[in-house]
């Protein structure tokens, strides 16, 4: 019996950097979080260990602040994960790719009396912004999108005609509450995009389908998001979601003799359905690498 090592990268996780734009006295904020991870000849490393190919991690977390500081900020995040990529693939011959990812967290101004100040500042909700590039020598990939959109319809929802069994006993409706946290990640054809203005669409088109659409199914829900993008942006491929349906049961009320028209829900937070679906082009270039460790998405 043989005995080999397979796939395998390495790097640092969760490399907290936020940098301060003093240019002028508005100043602006960029809070990120960054896994850089390498691949190359580290065989040696595992087998023997022999740690002359093996680029510490602490260089890399390193790294990552000297270039946020030399490159004058971080700008969009896929610009950023795409150049620390090809600064590791690059500059060190004894690594051949790179995944770089990256999160984003939004910080709105704080609202005084004289408008948006200008050096203070309010997180916004859960709502992250996310980017997974992976390289492989020359050729590169991009996957972006967000986690942690939380959207919800008061009505505009049903659920019936499913098929019934002796162990159903959830109820048709033709008016529910549609409440879910949707993550979504895109793959764009190339590398030379727009990215901040592609998010804001994305995420935008994202919200009126969900609002627009009278959902017989949260599936349906899915579906008209992924394609009111791909009908907008010929640059993304294809777009996966994953988006659970946030259950809001009607709470019985009648035994204090009070009657609940629709308007006083308990909200379960589990057991919960889970939807998960890809939209994607019947012509899309073949995905390569683009999906290598991508958290949910294999």
């Amino acid at each position: 019996m043989g005995i080999r090592l397979g796939d395998n990268q390495y790097g640092k996780a969760e490399v907290r950097l936020v940098h301060i734009d003093r240019d002028t006295d508005v100043h602006r904020i960029k809070d990120v979080n960054v896994t850089s991870q390498l691949r190359g000849e580290l065989e040696s490393v595992h087998t023997d260990g022999d740690n002359s190919t093996c680029l510490p991690t602490d260089t890399q977390k390193n790294t990552v602040y000297a270039k946020a500081r030399e490159w004058g900020g971080v700008g969009a995040i896929e610009e950023f994960a795409l150049r620390l990529a090809r600064h590791f693939v690059d500059e060190h011959s004894y690594v051949h790719g790179a995944r770089q990812e990256v999160h984003e967290y939004s910080w709105d101004r704080i609202e005084t009396a004289d408008g948006p100040h200008d050096h203070a500042f309010s997180r916004r909700g859960a709502e992250t912004r996310t980017t997974v590039v992976n390289k492989d020598g020359a050729r590169e990939w991009v996957v972006s999108g967000f986690e942690g959109l939380s959207v919800l319809k008061s009505t505009g929802s049903e659920f019936h005609g499913y098929p019934k069994t002796k162990y159903t006993t959830l109820p048709e409706t033709t008016d529910r509450i549609l409440a879910t946290d949707v993550t979504a990640r895109w793959r764009y054809v190339g590398v030379d995009h727009d990215f901040d203005a592609v998010y804001a669409s994305v995420r935008a088109l994202c919200l009126e389908a969900f609002a627009r659409t009278h959902s017989l199914a949260l599936q349906q829900s899915l579906y008209e998001m992924g394609r009111a993008v791909l009908e907008a942006h010929p640059e993304i491929a294809e777009i996966r979601f994953s988006m659970p349906n946030n259950h809001h049961f009607l709470v019985d009320l009648s035994p204090f003799d009070l009657d609940n028209p629709g308007e006083v829900f308990f909200a379960a937070d589990r057991p919960y359905g889970k939807i998960e679906a890809t939209v994607e082009r019947d012509d899309a270039p073949d995905a390569g690498d683009a999906w290598k460790a991508v958290p949910g998405f294999v």
